[in-house]
């Protein structure tokens, strides 16, 4: 699971990569700069318009993998494995519960005393308001 995690973040990290590159290489609405790199040349060889639908395309095709990429993450980082139960392959046992042995007589005698003595303890009782 691991390898799988680490080809998934450099295929992410690529494809990102490619995405901040091929942006900055598309033409802009004011000042041309794909012709900077020889892209609005005639003779090139897409042809006039062919530069910029490959650069839209391959850019969106990147756009593509960094969105499956990062989703692909996602759940791999949400995915928790169940415990195994081991050889036997039912649910582990439950402890065994003991039975108090102590006696009754440690238990406040006065049914009042134990309600003023858990009344007095509680947080905020002698705060007026």
């Amino acid at each position: 699971m691991l390898y799988l995690k680490t080809l998934i973040i450099v295929v992410q990290l690529l494809s990102a990569l490619g995405v901040i590159g091929l942006v900055l290489l598309q033409h802009g609405k004011g000042a041309d700069m794909g012709a900077a790199f020889g892209s609005g040349a005639s003779g090139s060889l897409f042809g006039a318009t062919g530069s910029a639908n490959f650069l839209s395309r391959t850019t969106a095709i990147l756009a593509a993998v960094f969105f499956a990429t990062t989703l692909a993450l996602t759940y791999i980082g949400a995915y928790h494995s169940k415990p195994s139960a081991g050889v036997l392959g039912g649910a582990p046992a439950a402890a065994p519960v003991v039975a108090s042995t102590a006696p009754a007589a440690s238990a406040p005698a006065n049914a009042s005393a134990a309600v003023a003595a858990s009344a007095a303890s509680a947080p905020g009782q002698d705060v007026p308001k």
